[in-house]
């Protein structure tokens, strides 16, 4: 029986890894340094609404940047 292959845990990483030393936060995808580092021990319900609330943290970081497309 051939072994089905572990599903890639969902990631928000734009591979834009910068962390700004104001806000904390990755300037690519919004997670803090934390998150990033303990995000391969995170379940997928953890790292989901982590995900969900990005945007808002993002807009709020950065009120001047252009949205992200989806």
């Amino acid at each position: 029986m051939l072994a089905t292959p572990a599903k890639k845990p969902s990631s928000p990483c734009t591979k834009v890894c910068v962390l700004d030393a104001v806000t904390g936060l990755c300037e690519g995808c919004g997670r803090t340094r934390d998150e990033i580092g303990l995000w391969g021990s995170l379940s997928e319900p953890q790292r989901l609404a982590v995900m969900a609330a990005l945007p808002e943290r993002l807009r709020r970081a950065y009120p001047e940047r252009e949205p992200r497309a989806s």
